[in-house]
Formats: structure tokens, C-alpha cells, sequence
């Protein structure tokens, strides 16, 4: 048996590096080299929890599962009956068309491992090539980009519009960077961390707003002009938020700012429940989208973090080795430690 190792949950925050049995492909499959994988959120919660909630059939338990649903690398055993695939194919995957379940999410494979199986590999489904001008960090981000891609496409965000951004990690830069690329006129990115801010307006944010030490209301009045809600009273005229913090705080800060029309995309987890002003969405007239995973944008995207893949590379804070696996953990479940962290896989 020819094996590889794979990164699973441990204990609560911590990870175990296993040694599996290396999958062989299939007819309709192709194995990939993992060069690069990204560590999420998402990962971070099932370190927290120390595992995933199985099934409620099966209780309900805790399971162990596979990390990893940011690979991107190099196909090394292509399946008999694929023809649009070979082996030196750089590809990013698609991590939710996995007929074993989602990779990386409770699934049986996940991609921070030294291999992948991509089960009924065809292109534009399950991945997508890119060339080899775009380093295999970078390639990784294409999942939490079309994550963000999601968002811009739900806010149906024109280059008309002011936008502003809650929330400078991964997610709500990519957002920004979106909304720039799509020709939005005015993005503005709020966040408490000053270095997270730099960053912001390093991928092209048109301004920002450490909220701990400014008042919202007042600089989006001064950068987006001033309107008025249903009834009359001053808003400032942004016409698009998008949450990608997840704290309360930004939702009533939303509320309590809108003007008449006004929408807010929800992207971010919410950490907590909170009381909603149902009475401030009402005066504004407030439309809530929510934005959930990427329905159609998985490769939507890759075209163009190929073309900017230099804009998009300012993402990643942190490149550990896939030795190193637990230090890469650590930083990601200690605040303020890093912003994206990606594994890398010896060539």
C-alpha cells in the first residue's frame, strides 16, 4: 500500500497529520499533487469544535474529518476515459462536486493532503486549469474568492454605486477587489486592525474606516454624501453594504445608517445572534441578501485571479510548509496572529 499524509481534526484546536492509503483514480478520475492549500474559517471551526457534527442518524457525535477545501496543484495519473485532462495540468478544484461528500467539509477526501483524488474529473465542473504564470498560493485563493464573488454578484453592485465593506480578512478584501474590477465607483473598507486597513487600500479600496477610533456615520456621510431614509431623516448615501465580519455590531451599525433602498449582503457567518431593529429596516426600506457558498462562481473566477493574480497575492499573509502543518493551524486560531495562511507542498 502506497501511502500519503493528510491533515485531520485532532482535539479541540488541534490537528492531526495521518498517514492514509494514497488513492489510485479510476477510469473517469485523476489523482492531483497538492502544491498549495489554504486554510479557512470553516477549518477553524471544526478545530474549535474538534471535529464535525456527524449525522443525526448517527447520533450526532463528533467525527474527525479531513481538512482542507482550498487546494490547488498538479495532476500527476490521469483516469482511461478522461480526455480533457493530463498529467502536468495545473487545476484548481471544485470542492463541492465531490460525489463522496464536499472536500475538506466531512467528505471522505480533503485537500490538505500530498494528494487528491478528483472523482469524475471534467472541466469547468469539478476543476479548472490555469496556466503557469500564477503560482500555486495564489491559485488557492480561488475558492474563497469566488466565496467573495458571490457576494458582489448578490448585490448586484453598479459602477454607479458606493459600497461599503465590513470586515478586512480574506473575504471582504475580495470583495473590494471585485467591486473595484467591475468599475464600482467608491468602496470603502471598515475594519478595527490598522494593518488590515493598509491592506485594504493596498488591493484598491477607495478608503477605510477603523471603526474603533472613527465615526462611521460621519466619514460615510463625508466620503458617500448625505441622504435621507423613508421618513425624511439624514443617512449617509451609501447604497451597498456588505457584512463580511459577522458581528453584531455591523449589523445595527447597518440599520441604523441606511438610507431609503439601501441594501446589505450578508456573507459572514454571524458569530451570534442578535435583536434586529425591524423598525429601521422599515424606515429605510433596507433590503437583506443573504450570500451563501458559490452557486455558479467557483470558476467564474479563476479567468481573472489569473489576469490579477498580483493584486490578489497581497491576500495572503502567511506561507508555512506542509511540515509545519500544526504551526499553520496555530496561527490561524490565534486572533490577530495572521489574516490567510496557505500550505505549501514541496515540488
Amino acid at each position: 500500500m502506497t501511502t500519503m499524509k493528510s491533515v485531520r481534526t485532532g482535539g479541540v484546536g488541534k490537528i492531526d497529520v495521518v498517514d492514509v492509503e494514497r488513492p489510485a483514480p479510476g477510469p473517469r478520475d485523476v489523482l492531483v499533487k497538492i502544491r498549495a492549500c489554504g486554510i479557512c474559517g470553516t477549518d477553524v471551526t471544526f478545530l474549535h469544535m474538534g471535529g464535525m457534527p456527524a449525522r443525526a442518524h448517527l447520533g450526532g457525535n463528533l467525527v474527525s474529518v479531513a481538512l482542507g477545501h482550498e487546494p490547488a496543484g498538479e495532476i500527476v495519473e490521469v483516469g482511461a476515459d478522461v480526455t480533457d485532462l493530463k498529467a502536468g495540468d495545473r487545476v484548481v478544484v471544485n470542492p463541492q462536486d465531490a460525489p463522496t461528500g464536499i472536500i475538506g467539509c466531512g467528505g471522505r477526501y480533503g485537500g490538505m493532503s500530498e494528494y487528491l483524488l478528483i472523482e469524475n474529473a471534467v472541466v469547468g465542473r469539478s476543476v479548472a486549469v490555469f496556466p503557469d504564470t500564477v503560482p500555486f498560493d495564489v491559485a488557492s485563493l480561488n475558492e474563497p474568492m469566488a466565496v467573495s464573488r458571490h457576494a458582489v454578484n448578490r448585490a448586484e453592485a453598479e459602477p454607479g454605486d458606493k459600497v461599503v465593506v465590513f470586515g478586512a480578512g480574506p473575504i471582504g478584501l475580495g470583495a473590494a477587489i471585485w467591486l473595484k474590477l467591475r468599475g464600482v465607483e467608491h468602496v470603502v473598507v471598515v475594519d478595527v486592525v490598522p494593518g488590515r486597513l493598509e491592506k485594504a487600500l493596498a488591493v484598491g479600496a477607495d478608503a477605510v474606516i477603523d471603526s474603533s477610533e472613527e465615526d462611521v456615520t460621519a466619514r460615510l456621510t463625508e466620503l458617500h454624501g448625505q441622504s435621507t431614509n423613508a421618513l425624511g431623516q439624514p443617512r449617509p448615501g451609501t447604497d451597498i453594504y456588505i457584512d463580511a465580519a459577522g458581528a453584531a455590531a455591523v449589523f445595527n451599525t447597518v440599520v441604523a445608517n441606511a438610507k431609503w433602498h439601501a441594501r446589505l449582503v450578508m456573507v459572514a457567518v454571524q458569530k451570534k445572534g442578535t435583536e434586529i431593529d425591524l423598525g429601521g429596516m422599515l424606515r429605510s426600506e433596507l433590503t437583506l441578501v443573504a450570500s451563501q457558498g458559490y452557486p455558479t462562481e467557483i470558476f467564474e473566477v479563476t479567468p481573472e485571479l489569473v489576469e490579477h493574480h498580483e493584486r490578489f497575492e497581497k491576500l495572503i499573509s502567511h506561507r508555512v510548509p506542509f511540515a509545519e502543518a500544526g504551526r499553520a493551524f496555530e496561527l490561524t486560531l490565534t486572533p490577530g496572529a495572521a489574516e490567510k495562511v496557505v500550505v505549501t507542498f514541496d515540488e
